[in-house]
């Protein structure tokens, strides 16, 4: 059972989504939850199903995963780049489509830190000269 069954760990801003592919006919489950009733909006479930579609393999694995971190955009993301890097274990051969259309790199974008004296990270007090 172990031989048939592919990881993949996706990241986007704070999210992180642990990802497994074993073969079947095509259920998502999120953190023990299904997909739609997770996420909600059709965008997301979209986003999610996007390296599955483009290596035309929809219906031909059962993914479950856990994400934990950020929010539900962010989440979403993380799970297509863990669905990506999960195909890419199962077949070599898809690396180079998934690569061309973005889904193997890494989203770094993080929120920056408040920096003292500030408000928030950019945002300073009124300036008065007077």
């Amino acid at each position: 059972m172990a031989d048939n069954r592919f990881y993949g760990t996706g990241r986007r801003k704070n999210a992180i989504a642990r990802v497994w592919l074993t073969p079947g006919n095509g259920t998502v489950t999120v953190n023990k939850r299904e997909l739609s009733e997770y996420f909600g909006k059709k965008t997301l479930e979209m986003i999610v199903e996007q390296p599955l579609e483009l290596t035309n393999s929809l219906g031909k694995f059962d993914i479950t995963a856990t994400v934990k971190g950020g929010g539900t955009t962010g989440q979403a993301g993380a799970l297509r780049h863990g669905i990506a890097k999960a195909l890419v274990e199962s077949d070599a051969n898809l690396r180079q489509a998934l690569k061309a259309a973005g889904f193997l790199t890494r989203d770094p974008r993080m929120k920056e830190r408040r920096k003292y004296g500030l408000k928030k990270a950019r945002k300073a007090s009124q300036f008065s000269k007077r």
